[in-house]
C-alpha cells in the first residue's frame, strides 16, 4: 500500500491543521513515510504529544512541587525553590552534561530544549537533524519549532526505526508498541488510539 500524496490533503482537511498537512509530502519523502499505515501512526503520536498540533516548545514552567515530583533527581530539598517557574534555569540543569549539552552554566540545556511535535531535545540530536535536513538547526534551534515541527518528529521515528513497528498493523497492540517507542511508557494511550483510528479511517 503506497502513500497517495495527492489525496492526503482532501481526506485530512478539517481533522489535521492545514499548516501540518502541507508539510506531509516533503516529510513523507525524506523520512520513509511510505504508506497510509505509517502516516496514521505517525500523525496520531504527533497529535497527542503536541496537544493537537498546537505545542511546538517544551513547557518547563514547573512549580517547586512539580520539580520535586518530576525531576527529584535534579532538585533535592530545598533546591527546587530557587529554580521554580524559571524554565531557563530548569532546562539548563535538567539537560546539562548529556545529549551533547555542556554543563549547567552554558545554558545549552535550555537552548536545545524540546521542540517540534515530538520534542527534539539535546545538542547532538539538533546536530544530527541539521545534517539530515540541510539547515543549521544548531545555530538556529527555533527552526525546529517554526519550520520543521513535523520533519523533526519524523526524524525521530526514522532514527529509532519506529516505522518497523508501524508496519505491523493497526491494532491497539501495535499502537501501544509505537507509543512505548515514542513515550517510553503508555501515557495517553487511549487518546493515541483514538487519533490513530480517526486518521487511518480517513486515509486508508
Amino acid at each position: 500500500m503506497s502513500l497517495q500524496i495527492d489525496v492526503i490533503h482532501q481526506r485530512l482537511s478539517g481533522h489535521v491543521p492545514d499548516s501540518v498537512i502541507i508539510q506531509i509530502p516533503e516529510t513523507a519523502t525524506k523520512f520513509n513515510i511510505t504508506n497510509e499505515l505509517r502516516l496514521a501512526h505517525f500523525l496520531a503520536q504527533c497529535a497527542h504529544e503536541s496537544n493537537g498540533f498546537s505545542v511546538v516548545f517544551e513547557n518547563l514552567n514547573y512549580s517547586a512541587d512539580g520539580l520535586r515530583k518530576i525531576f527529584s533527581k535534579y532538585f533535592p530539598e530545598p533546591f527546587a525553590d530557587s529554580y521554580a517557574r524559571n524554565p531557563v534555569k530548569i532546562a539548563s540543569r535538567v539537560y546539562a552534561n548529556r545529549m551533547g549539552n555542556g554543563d549547567e552554566t552554558t545554558g545549552e540545556g535550555y537552548i536545545f530544549r524540546g521542540r517540534g511535535f515530538i520534542q527534539l531535545t539535546g545538542k547532538n540530536n539538533y546536530a544530527n537533524f541539521a545534517k539530515f535536513i540541510g539547515e543549521d538547526t544548531v545555530a538556529n534551534p527555533d527552526l525546529v519549532a517554526t519550520k520543521y515541527p513535523l520533519a523533526s518528529a519524523a526524524f525521530f521515528f526514522n532514527s529509532n526505526n519506529i516505522w518497523a513497528i508501524c508496519d505491523k498493523g493497526g491494532s491497539a497492540e501495535v499502537v501501544t508498541a509505537v507509543t512505548k517507542a515514542v513515550n517510553g511508557g503508555t501515557i495517553g494511550l487511549p487518546d493515541r488510539i483514538k487519533h490513530f483510528n480517526e486518521y487511518y479511517d480517513l486515509i486508508k
